[in-house]
């Protein structure tokens, strides 16, 4: 540093700065505090600023204490969720989104009883990436919190524990839930599920769901899941109203190399979406039956010369 600096590593200039009248000084000296010597000292700072009078201030030390793992610097952050500044409660969202020692996870636990729904709802999607066992019966009992914002963040976590346990509620939840992003995310949740046959009904209902962003997410699951069982519904699907269901349903029946597909298939290769064609040739390749080269070949006179590019790329893949 060109500034004295002081017996901890510190500069005394930066010290100053961070103290200093202007909040915008405050704030950049936030961002200079990362280039200081004494790791040990950056962190309470950084605490400390939260409290500052101003929410800028605020929502940089926020963003800025993401990556520093401890229990201090968790509860910090939770207090700071339900800041009267709306970007000082979303920064330390995110920053405890990157938290990567499970051992954390009891302090996250402990403040669940005491949040508010968005406090809340943060609290669960950092627990979604640590994977905490301790978390299974917290995030059961919140799909039935009555705020959406909850119950998603409490289905991903369960999502993510792949419990067996949790298999039905889930299930429950992504045909039952009022709110369909809730259901959509519930449907996602049930492509970690260890067994097929345990939530095969829950996906084939939500095929159903009266929002396409619902069936979109159910006929990827099931080519996640490799469904074979599904092949008739995920064909029914390529008849879908919605044009992205579609393209999701051709990706996963290329996924299943359903041969009883190529006649909706090909029919998808000249549909006026250029994004359902390009799934459609992708598709054909990888089912890589002889009888999809008529189609693939008028295929190669598209407009799109990315249809084109993959019509020719399944033709050779079906050539092998």
């Amino acid at each position: 540093m060109t500034a004295l600096t002081t017996q901890n590593g510190i500069s005394a200039q930066l010290k100053l700065r961070m103290i200093d009248a202007d909040p915008e000084i405050r704030r950049i000296a936030l961002m200079d505090l990362a280039d200081s010597e004494d790791e040990d000292l950056i962190e309470p700072l950084l605490i400390d600023a939260l409290h500052d009078v101003d929410a800028n201030v605020r929502a940089e030390a926020a963003a800025a204490l993401e990556g520093y793992e401890s229990e201090a610097v968790v509860a910090a952050l939770i207090g700071v969720l339900t800041d009267s500044d709306p970007q000082v409660g979303a920064n330390a969202a995110l920053s405890l989104g990157e938290l990567k020692d499970a051992r954390l996870g009891g302090v996250l636990l402990n403040a669940l009883d005491t949040s508010s729904g968005y406090a809340k709802a943060a609290i669960f999607r950092a627990l979604k990436e640590l994977k905490v066992p301790g978390s299974l019966e917290p995030a059961l009992a919140a799909i039935a919190d009555a705020d959406a914002g909850v119950r998603q963040a409490a289905v991903g976590v369960l999502g993510y524990l792949k419990d067996p346990h949790a298999l039905a509620s889930l299930s429950r939840v992504a045909t039952q839930d009022a709110d369909s992003e809730v259901r959509r995310i519930a449907v996602g949740a049930l492509g970690f599920a260890p067994s097929l046959p345990a939530v095969f009904p829950a996906l084939i209902d939500a095929l159903n769901d009266a929002s396409w962003q619902v069936r979109e997410e159910a006929v990827m699951t099931l080519g996640k899941l490799r469904a074979e069982n599904a092949i008739p519904q995920l064909i029914a699907a390529m008849q879908d109203s919605y044009w992205q269901v579609r393209i999701k349903a051709a990706r996963s029946l290329g996924k299943l190399k359903s041969r009883e597909a190529l006649p909706a298939l090909s029919e998808a290769l000249f549909h006026a979406v250029s994004n359902l064609r390009k799934e459609a040739a992708v598709a054909l390749g990888e089912v890589g039956d002889a009888r999809a080269l008529p189609a693939l070949e008028k295929a190669l006179e598209d407009p799109d010369p990315d249809v084109r590019k993959l019509a020719k790329l399944a033709i050779s893949q079906i050539a092998r």
